[in-house]
């Protein structure tokens, strides 16, 4: 059974037309009273949250590789400290974005020369997590 309905968006009328699917056919209720257009209102402004501390630029001394931040996410664990010797495909980290953890991984062999992140932290795309000697 199609049903039509009268809708009202930000003082446009839309007229809609449902098909009832399934179920228990219920008996037609009463139409409401139409409600009366709201005032103009202005929206409140949106609150906006102080901004995250700005990393420390990281240094990057030549011969060195940055391994940046693949995707925005959080830093769930860093499983290196600076000083520590890495071979290529070592896990350096988790990164959780989207709900899933992925591991970030030493492009090459080396020493680790900075972490510039911390655990818990919020990262970006292309973000220097680490710094291999």
């Amino acid at each position: 059974m199609m049903r039509k309905f009268n809708i009202t968006i930000n003082g446009n009328n839309y007229e809609v037309d449902v098909e009832e699917v399934g179920g228990a056919v219920s008996a037609p209720r009463p139409a409401a009273p139409a409600a009366k257009p709201a005032s103009k209102v202005a929206a409140p402004a949106p609150k906006t949250a102080a901004p995250a501390p700005k990393a420390a630029p990281v240094a990057v001394s030549e011969g060195s590789t940055t391994v940046p931040s693949p995707m925005p996410g959080t830093i769930l664990d860093i499983r290196v400290k600076v000083g520590d010797t890495v071979k290529t495909g070592d896990v350096l980290l988790i990164l959780e974005a989207m709900k899933m953890e992925n591991e970030i991984m030493a492009p090459q062999a080396g020493r680790i020369a900075s972490i510039a992140i911390a655990k818990g932290a919020s990262v970006n795309s292309g973000e220097v997590l680490i710094v291999i000697e």
